[in-house]
């Protein structure tokens, strides 16, 4: 198994839940699908999903929630 790590797409505000006071899109140790949202990237007033592109076990988030992230910086980790 290898680690891979997820980057932002877009630069925006990186929410991790779909609305506040939800829970996260994915916990440590939940099983990803090719096509599972895995957060959100607010730019210009709308909202982006970040999918993941490949199966494995979400590893953690790597930033908090509402933190403005630049294209390319980490999201998150799954292992693949």
């Amino acid at each position: 198994m290898a680690i891979k790590r997820i980057e932002s797409p877009l630069p925006g505000v990186v929410y991790l839940s779909p609305a506040p006071g939800e829970p996260v899109f994915k916990a440590p140790g939940d099983s990803v699908a090719v096509g599972d949202t895995l957060a959100l990237v607010e730019v210009m007033k709308s909202y982006m999903p970040v999918e993941a592109d490949e199966a494995g076990t979400f590893m953690g988030y790597l930033v908090e929630s509402e933190t403005v992230l630049e294209p390319g910086e980490p999201l998150c980790e799954l292992e693949v």
